[in-house]
């Protein structure tokens, strides 16, 4: 049993709480009140400190070998994503060095990156495949996250992402193919993901070739997701409408009409504003006109070599200075929404009696303070499942 005592602030779905205690019993939330007390709790003293639901990462590609460090000094001299790409870097870069590495050195690279996350307030992620691009490699990527989930700390919820891109010397329709025919139905088989995504973009899948592979997912038991308009504004966010995904994530030229449909057919907006900050682009996605539709906009660091941040605090900052959220938006964005863009959100990210105890206790008074006092880790006491970690 554990009790966080007299919180000077905690971040309740109808507001702030002030001097608010949490009781926590067999990893669930108990009891919320003031002047609680549990003779056999151990206490956490939280006076001045604020408690904030743990962060939930819904948008990750955690598991890779490869780092692009050397891709900086291109992006500073104007090299776009593409451009980047057709120089020997990007995803493919990523791929050949994921193919390369054995399951124990990706297990033991990603595990440091989880370890990081969990210090930095993450206490669930979504995980995703896509660099392999082939079967083979897939499956292994996958394999990893299963064994990453069965012994961290971290909850993860895997994701299948072979169409992320079509791997050099083989035909996209040979490619798709083998996607469709041969991986979804052994990731399926193997019970290795929760979701099916595509990288729907101009360049790499179409939504002719997006809405074919994500069907052969929903056939198999797999929930679609869709990395949709980044780039361009290809139809990718009415096509998760269309769809019915659980989420269409990046969104950073989404139309008008993309925003109305995803917000009729209740897509969940994942916004990752790393991205163009890693890549130094002056477009964000449009929050503030997702949030004036009624979409519960969720929040995500796209964890990847491209954007290497495990940091979900940074992606509040962002989210505040670059797209215009307030903080209760954006914290909302990184721990309810964005369990609900995993379908999770009964299960965590609110503070809420029966829900798991996955908090963090935040040293600073108010939960203003996490895009306010930028460039540090304001997380002092992680908890998961009602034990400090």
């Amino acid at each position: 049993m554990l009790l966080i005592k007299d919180a000077g602030e905690v971040f309740l779905p109808d507001g702030p709480g002030n001097d608010v205690s949490i009781l926590i019993k067999e990893g669930r939330i108990q009891d919320i009140g003031s002047d609680l007390t549990a003779p056999d709790a151990t206490v956490i003293e939280a006076a001045g400190k604020t408690v904030l639901p743990g962060f939930v990462d819904c948008h990750t590609h955690t598991v890779f070998a490869g780092a692009r460090a050397f891709e900086l000094d291109m992006k500073l001299r104007g090299a776009s994503y593409r451009d980047i790409a057709e120089q020997g870097g990007g995803i493919g870069y990523t791929v050949r060095h994921t193919r390369e590495a054995s399951r124990r050195e990706l297990i033991e690279q990603s595990r440091r990156r989880l370890d990081v996350m969990l210090r930095h307030g993450t206490t669930t992620a979504e995980i995703k495949s896509g660099y392999g691009l082939d079967t083979a490699t897939e499956l292994k990527i996958l394999e990893v996250v299963r064994q990453l989930g069965e012994a961290h700390a971290v909850d993860i919820v895997p994701t299948f992402l072979g169409a992320h891109a079509v791997p050099p010397g083989m035909e996209k329709k040979e490619y798709i193919q083998q996607v469709v025919e041969d991986m979804i139905p052994r990731v399926a088989e193997q019970e290795l993901a929760v979701f099916c995504d595509v990288f729907c973009e101009d360049g790499y899948f179409t939504l002719d070739e997006t809405r074919r592979i994500l069907q052969a997912g929903k056939e198999h038991g797999l929930k679609p997701k869709i990395h949709a308009d980044e780039f361009t504004d290809i139809g990718g966010a009415a096509l998760a409408a269309e769809l019915g995904a659980t989420s269409a994530d990046h969104l950073l030229m989404a139309s008008p009409e993309g925003i109305e449909a995803m917000a009729a057919a209740g897509v969940t907006p994942v916004l990752l504003p790393a991205v163009p900050f890693s890549m130094m682009q002056e477009r964000y996605a449009d929050a503030r006109a997702m949030l004036d539709a009624g979409l519960p906009v969720a929040l995500a660091t796209d964890l990847n070599p491209n954007c290497w941040t495990e940091n979900m605090q940074l992606v509040i900052q962002l989210a505040c200075f670059q797209m215009g959220m307030t903080p209760r938006e954006a914290i909302e964005g990184a721990t309810i929404n964005a369990a609900r863009a995993l379908g999770i959100e009964e299960q965590v990210g609110s503070i809420e009696t029966g829900k798991r105890a996955d908090l963090l206790v935040i040293d600073a008074p108010s939960h203003q303070f996490i895009p306010y006092h930028f460039g540090v880790n304001l997380v002092e006491t992680v908890v998961k499942a009602g034990a400090v970690v």
